[in-house]
């Protein structure tokens, strides 16, 4: 093959993996929507609190440290060396099903038979509340977050794939980093556990019933607190996922939360509703933009990755506005 048709594989396998990581994100909103009927806006903050609380215990750094410091003015910042990465990822749960019950104890219980838009409004004043929390915790500096697994390029598929190019043809192989393979893996494994849970279980039904009617599920025996507790656990599980796997490739940073807006474009395509559609949707966004960007941005001045996904969205909210796998809701007044 020549290299300008290897290097177009190369983008499309890149795009695959970069829609995977969308799709990390994409996940927690289908998982709460599908189950409560609210689009949770504050998921990407979700993700940036789970990586930054990850970080802080796997470093031993003392939460709300410098706060601590300026009242009793001290000049502490580290309890110690720090605690391994698994008892760290444990603790990191434990902090967001304590989140979750918070979160269902001090605004959702409030909130029950609430138009959609306020439930919606919610959800941004608790992105916001967590973004300033997360920073008066573990402060505003960028952090390496390693969990030990690889990264870096896959030296095994650049010689395989070297030798696919013409005979004397000037070409090095395909590019493919090995941390996008594991969070591809990550996310099959979270996508057939999701489904499973939700269509095969009586919690996952009953997550169903709260989302399709609040009251109705209330006078059938459903705890609507007991499910929303439930499902936001669950959400900032595939939060601290996201938030691993994103925070491990570019560092845990602030502008992590904003993952969050390319995650809508994939909702758009994927449907609000439906579990593969959110895996589906991701991938369509990731290989859309690489292969883009590729073919068509060197001639129009680049950057296309920016906006590229909301385009599509658009096109798909004109023609389909229920997605490729939503189911189409029709209320009758």
């Amino acid at each position: 093959m020549s290299p300008a048709v290897l290097n177009t594989i190369e983008v499309f396998l890149n795009g695959l993996m970069a829609g995977v990581m969308y799709s990390l994100v994409a996940l927690g909103f289908v998982l709460i929507f599908k189950s409560s009927g609210i689009f949770n806006y504050a998921q990407g903050v979700m993700a940036l609190f789970a990586a930054l609380t990850l970080v802080g215990f796997q470093t031993g750094q003392i939460p709300f440290a410098h706060l601590i410091n300026v009242v009793f003015g001290t000049d502490y910042h580290h309890w110690g060396e720090g605690m391994n990465t698994v008892l760290a990822i444990i603790l990191t749960m434990l902090i967001m099903i304590l989140l979750a019950w918070i979160v269902e104890k001090l605004v959702l219980r409030y909130l029950v038979n609430q138009e959609p838009i306020i439930l919606f409004m919610a959800t941004i004043g608790l992105a916001f509340f967590l973004e300033g929390l997360g920073d008066l915790m573990w402060g505003a500096n960028i952090k390496v977050l390693n969990v030990g697994l690889p990264s870096g390029g896959s030296f095994w598929w650049e010689d395989v794939t070297r030798t696919w190019a013409s005979e004397g043809s000037d070409y090095y192989g395909m590019y493919i980093d090995v941390l996008d393979v594991w969070a591809a893996g990550i996310a099959v494994v979270l996508v057939v556990a999701l489904t499973a849970f939700s269509q095969f279980t009586k919690t996952g039904r009953a997550l169903r019933a709260v989302a399709d009617d609040h009251q109705a599920a209330l006078t059938v025996g459903i705890s609507l607190r007991t499910i929303w507790v439930v499902v936001w656990s669950i959400a900032g599980f595939v939060a601290l996922v996201a938030g691993i796997m994103w925070g491990a490739k570019s560092g845990v940073q602030f502008s992590l939360s904003l993952i969050a807006l390319k995650a809508l474009p994939v909702l758009i395509l994927g449907g609000f509703t439906s579990i593969p559609g959110a895996i589906v949707g991701g991938l369509i966004i990731g290989v859309g933009e690489k292969l883009f960007e590729y073919s068509v941005g060197p001639m129009i001045g680049g950057a296309t990755e920016n906006w590229f996904a909301y385009v599509l969205a658009l096109f798909f909210l004109m023609f389909r506005p229920q997605g490729l796998f939503g189911e189409r809701i029709i209320e009758r007044v």
